[in-house]
């Protein structure tokens, strides 16, 4: 669900914009830099707290 949400968020912002994720299932440590580098976006910082995972991710090109 995160990734959806993800790609739903990068299409309403414009190039070099930030989105900052928050959730709590550690999958998202791999599914949103893999997603982003399908898609040419960049990942960058990931801040792993106790109880949740927040994710700064740009929006390129």
């Amino acid at each position: 669900m995160p990734v959806i949400r993800l790609g739903e968020m990068v299409e309403k912002i414009k190039i070099s914009d930030t989105i900052e994720m928050l959730a709590t299932d550690p999958g998202v440590l791999h599914d949103i830099p893999a997603w982003c580098k399908v898609h040419g976006h960049s990942v960058i910082s990931i801040n792993e707290k106790t109880d949740e995972i927040i994710i700064l991710v740009e929006k390129i090109g």
